[in-house]
């Protein structure tokens, strides 16, 4: 019998107790869904608490404040945290939360929700974002706590799941995106920093982001923000408007967002305008090459005539080598590269509550978001029979010939014609019930919800005759099967007008979609009472499903564009059974302890994955200004629905760096011809649907310490280990390993080396074209055998008021990484992700992160200064460490009348961009640090009460 057949017993048990009880209803997935009491100390700190720190650091703070209730001193309501579906009075319990207010948001110079939750401390992971460049998802955003990937973090918004993102992050991961959450109606923002899946299921290994939107408001708000990058583009502006009328029993809030964000263009920043600043060769623009001698042909000619179409700004040089010319040019990739996308947005949200009565109310909510973002990542380029062979042989000369051309923004109408567009929609309704049950303790609520999310992506395509245009008709085949022209060089070598382009480009649309829908059942309440108080529970039940559906362009795989591999459609779904129960249970009156078991079965493809987890904590308070803390527990993680459900998948990657040509060529990565060729290397992933679910287990320990309400102190470990580790092989690192065991780096006959081997398919040294070059990467996801990750949290609040200059408020947050290691085969080495410079899982995450920031406030007077610095990363080429960096954001807010305020908001006050030269263009640390510079907002706020 399986581990997990031998819990059933056990659920079943729960459900008779859960019975007894009179629980004829129960929710689900919903911690913080119930509406938090207006009078709780929790919410809403006063405004001279706009930097507030975690709630972390304040959990003390609230077991003095429980010891005052105690005294009758004062009343305290319970509230609902994140990481409990059982009230309390305290702020948190034996696993840390952090807070982000919504006042948080702006003093602090974040630019939205997502750059709130990803500065936080224990997001140490690198991911790609909307301004990464080129990446899957450039109108998404995700975070990664623990550098343990986005899809290991849960996203909830008011304590329930939404729809991830159709478009996979990196091509394979699900994730939900955090770049359309509105942050005018956002009440706080709650961060479990540990295990969740006890009670909030699959997902919840590195932790729980749960997003609450506010319930109440009193009158009409009118928020306007506009600002700019002090280096030129990037200028975006924002209007914000909420509301909110209590009408008898009803009460009803809404929220209407817009924005717009211009791009920044990667020309726009003098230090990355062209390629060649460091010494580097100018990328290829124009090149006619004889494979059979070697030789480049004919370019003096061409050179002389884009540049005297001004092709990429004048800057058209002719390249000489030993083996001839061609044609190239700094401006190729900078001219066509977004540094920050180009982004409008419309989000509306409403809400309502309705009180049949003292003990029931009914209550909804409704979101919708639509985002239209657009990215250059490159400009069009053609080489001669790509589809094919990638060569052609000239009847004309006789030889076997290539030709290749980047045309210029002055040839298409502008760069801007090469953008790819997204247009997303996003929606999200939840209705439900809660109340009393009868006389007793005992509250239930029952609620539904579900969300969908639709992508629609836009990709301009060379058409396939383009082949014709530059070639003319095919005129056979030789022996070998090369394809046979007699093209006119005339015609390659003479520039287009922007007509002439028009005629050669389409446009292919592809859609994509997934959904998930849920009913959660709940209750919680008193059971009985121990000689250290009452025994307090908390049951659940919870029915789910979700899909997706991705479809192609259907004209892709009837060959109109040119050189597009074979698209396929891919769709699935599945569904979700879970019951949970969760204990409070006071041991003496100085400790406590937490229990929740949770069950989950997931049923897709005719086949089912059942999982049970388990959550353990204790709290001891010998001292009403002392906490420790310390919890264990198990938590899963079901499959990506792209991994199960995805077909053959052909394509390329956005850029590639062959490490082993460039080490047989002697050259360093920032000059070697093979680095960051763009587009990168071909590849063939499938989906695999007998992956098993990752199980994780997590355990850590701290405490508290709060002599007085204005200082208190906190410090927590955390260890966390993943087996069945679901990945799929990083193609950056894939080719890092395979140099190495072909260079004798490695031991060529080891599992990992054996593997890249295998994975690296090459073509053979007596090709005609690119003897020995990459031909495609196979890959597809795999069970690793483990991944492993801790390390410690600090937060610290000081308070201090003075008679005549103002009230301060300063808070620390700092995370240390101790150690990341990671095993692909069970029988293979155990790598070190944290203290090696290639990181075989993709990017090195930060090791350290520490924020500190210091608020002063006087009346109608409250800035901010908030400091980030960011441990040591290694550089681009990865053979050394980057130095750290901080990076400083200031606002500064007047309160003109009760109503109105005017706030100055300036991140990166120093002006501070992290250059890296090692890797060649773009020179600075892509993902990790923005080349935007200084940016400012100017941001109106007016209250109508």
């Amino acid at each position: 019998m399986s581990r997990e057949m031998e819990y059933i017993p056990s659920i079943r048990k729960a459900f008779v107790l859960l019975s007894l009880v009179g629980l004829s209803s129960i929710t689900a997935n919903s911690v913080c869904a119930q509406a938090i009491p207006s009078g709780a100390s929790s919410v809403n700190p006063p405004p001279a608490e706009v930097a507030s720190a975690p709630s972390a650091a304040s959990a003390a703070g609230a077991v003095k404040e429980k010891e005052l209730a105690h005294n009758g001193t004062i009343g305290l309501e319970k509230v609902v945290v994140t990481g409990s579906r059982i009230p309390r009075s305290e702020k948190e319990g034996a696993t840390s939360v952090t807070v982000i207010t919504a006042k948080d948001i702006e003093a602090k110079g974040y630019r939205n929700v997502f750059d709130a939750i990803a500065q936080q401390t224990q997001n140490t992971g690198f991911t790609q974002g909307a301004d990464f460049g080129n990446t899957f998802t450039p109108a998404a955003n995700t975070i990664s706590l623990r550098g343990l990937g986005p899809n290991h973090t849960l996203v909830l918004v008011d304590g329930r799941r939404v729809a991830d993102y159709p478009v996979p992050y990196d091509g394979n991961v699900n994730f939900v995106n955090l770049a359309n959450i509105p942050s005018e109606m956002i009440d706080r923002i709650e961060i479990l920093n540990g295990p969740g899946s006890a009670v909030y299921g699959s997902d919840a290994i590195a932790g729980v982001v749960n997003i609450i939107m506010k319930k109440h408001i009193d009158g009409l708000e009118f928020n306007v923000k506009g600002g700019t990058t002090e280096r030129g583009g990037g200028a975006n502006a924002r209007v914000q408007i909420s509301g909110g009328k209590e009408i008898g029993n009803l009460s009803t809030v809404f929220g209407i967002e817009l924005s717009k964000t211009n791009p920044i263009w990667a020309s726009q920043r003098d230090f990355m305008s062209s390629s060649t600043l460091e010494g580097e060769v100018p990328t290829t623009i124009w090149s006619r090459q004889n494979l059979d001698s070697g030789q480049y042909l004919g370019a003096p000619g061409a050179c002389g005539a884009l540049t005297g179409i001004g092709a990429f700004g004048g800057t058209v040089s002719t390249v000489n080598k030993q083996a001839g010319s061609y044609c190239g040019s700094g401006k190729a990739q900078p001219d066509f590269w977004t540094v920050q996308t180009n982004n409008t947005s419309e989000n509306l949200y409403g809400g309502l509550e309705y009180r049949l009565n003292d003990k029931t109310t009914l209550f909804g909510s409704v979101s919708a978001a639509w985002d239209q973002t657009q990215n250059n990542t490159r400009g069009p380029s053609w080489t001669s029979a790509k589809a094919t062979t990638g060569f052609f042989f000239d009847q004309t000369t006789g030889a076997n010939e290539q030709w290749m051309k980047r045309f210029a923004p002055e040839e298409i109408g502008g760069a801007s014609t090469w953008n790819k567009e997204w247009n997303d929609a996003f929606g999200n309704i939840t209705v439900g019930v809660r109340g009393a049950i009868g006389n007793s303790s005992w509250n239930y609520e029952a609620a539904y919800n579900a969300s969908g999310y639709q992508s629609r992506q836009t990709t301009p395509r060379l058409l396939s005759s383009i082949d014709t245009y530059y070639l003319g008709p095919q005129l056979g085949l030789t022996a070998g099967g090369t394809p046979i022209y007699a093209p006119n060089p005339d015609r390659f070598a003479t520039p287009l007008t922007p007509g002439q382009f028009a005629s050669m480009y389409g446009e292919s649309a592809s859609q994509d979609n997934s959904w998930t829908q849920n009913v959660t059942l709940s209750a919680n309440g008193d059971l009985f009472k121990l000689p250290a108080g009452m025994l307090k529970a908390a049951g659940t039940l919870e029915f789910g499903t979700q899909g997706f559906s991705n479809s192609p362009d259907p004209l892709i795989n009837q060959g109109a564009y040119y050189n597009s591999s074979d698209a396929e459609h891919a769709s699935g779904s599945r569904k979700r059974y879970a019951a949970a129960l969760e204990f409070d249970v006071p041991i003496i009156r100085q400790l406590n302890a937490t229990l929740a078991g949770r069950y989950d079965d997931y049923a897709f493809s005719g086949k089912n994955e059942a999982q049970f987890t388990y959550n353990a904590g204790l709290e001891f308070r010998p001292v009403n200004t002392f906490l420790a803390r310390g919890y264990y527990g198990t938590s899963f993680r079901a499959p990506d629905m792209n991994y199960l459900f995805q077909g053959q998948t052909k394509g390329y990657y956005p850029s590639t760096t062959d490490y082993y040509r460039c080490n047989q060529a002697g050259e360093p990565i920032g000059n070697c011809e093979f680095a960051n060729v763009s587009p990168g290397a071909n590849y063939i992933q499938s989906g695999n649907d007998t992956l098993k679910p990752e199980k994780g287990t997590s355990w850590g320990y701290g405490f508290v310490f709060s002599p007085t309400p204005d200082l208190d102190f906190s410090a927590d470990y955390y260890n966390i280990r993943i087996d069945n580790l679901v990945t799929v092989i990083d193609p950056d690192n894939l080719l890092r390993t395979e140099s190495a065991c072909r260079t004798g780096q490695l031991n060529i006959n080891s599992p990992d080396c054996q593997d890249a081997l295998r994975r690296v398919v090459r073509n053979p040294l007596t090709a005609v074209l690119d003897p020995g070059a990459i031909n495609v990467l196979l890959v597809n996801p795999i069970n690793a055998a483990m991944e492993r990750t801790s390390g410690f949290d600090l937060g610290g609040k000081w308070r201090w008021r003075t008679h005549g200059y103002g009230t301060f408020l300063w808070t620390l947050n700092y995370t240390k990484v101790l150690s990341h290691k990671y095993q692909q085969f069970a029988n293979g080495p155990t790598q070190d992700l944290l203290h090696s410079l290639q990181n075989p899982t993709g990017n090195p995450e930060f090791p350290d992160k520490l924020a500190v920031s210091l608020t002063w406030s006087i009346p109608k007077w409250t800035s901010t200064l908030q400091v980030e610095r960011y441990g040591k990363v290694p550089n681009a080429e990865q053979t050394a460490y980057l130095s750290p960096t901080a990076l400083a954001n200031l606002s500064v807010s007047h309160e003109f009348t009760k109503n109105a305020s005017l706030t100055l908001i300036v991140n990166n006050l120093m002006n501070t961009i992290k250059h890296d030269d090692s890797g060649g263009w773009p020179y600075y640390d892509v993902g990790y640090y923005m080349p935007y510079g200084r940016t400012w907002w100017l941001e109106f706020d007016y209250r109508f009460r």
